[in-house]
Parts: structure tokens; C-alpha cells; sequence
């Protein structure tokens, strides 16, 4: 689905039960990506990048979300409430 933002994310089962298990929706997921997320961290697993962002939903819940491009969409990896350190550094990047 491509979003008003221009990214078309890549959803299937897999992801959103996973996101499910950190009680995350994929709606929570596309608003932090579209609200210009703070990246933190960027990793390649495999032969895959993944990258760490932090930011916030429409209604103020900060998430930390985990992604990737997979075939020139934003794939979800995982997402969860943001911890301590995540939210300091969001807020820091405001400064």
C-alpha cells in the first residue's frame, strides 16, 4: 500500500502477527515512517539492511521500529514500545 508520504510498505502475516506480539498495529508502524523518524542504528543481517528508528504515532505513543527495503518497499521487522534510551535520544534530536 503507498501511503500519501510516497512509501509503499510491504505487509504480510508474518509481520503483522509480529508486531501484534509487541501489541503494535501496522497503522502505529506506517504513522511513525511517515512522521520522520529519528534513525538510531543500522545493521546488516544477512545480506539485508536493517534499520532502527524511533518516533511517534498520531496519538503520542513513542515506538521504536525496526525495518528494511525489501523490493523497493519498507518492510516492518519488528516494532515495541520505545525504551528510556530511545526516547532520550528522540527528544535530544530536537535541541
Amino acid at each position: 500500500m503507498k501511503e500519501d508520504g510516497g512509501i509503499e510498505f510491504d505487509w504480510n502475516d508474518a509481520n503483522r502477527k509480529h508486531l501484534a506480539a509487541h501489541k503494535v498495529t501496522p497503522a502505529e508502524f506506517e504513522t511513525v515512517m511517515l512522521n520522520d523518524p529519528l534513525d538510531l542504528a543500522c545493521e546488516v543481517v544477512g545480506e539485508e539492511q536493517r534499520y532502527r528508528s524511533v518516533g511517534l504515532t498520531s496519538r503520542g505513543r513513542p515506538l521504536t521500529v525496526v525495518w528494511t527495503i525489501r523490493n523497493g518497499k519498507v518492510r516492518a521487522v519488528t516494532a515495541f514500545s520505545a525504551p528510556r534510551s530511545d526516547r532520550q535520544a528522540w527528544r535530544e534530536s530536537f535541541r
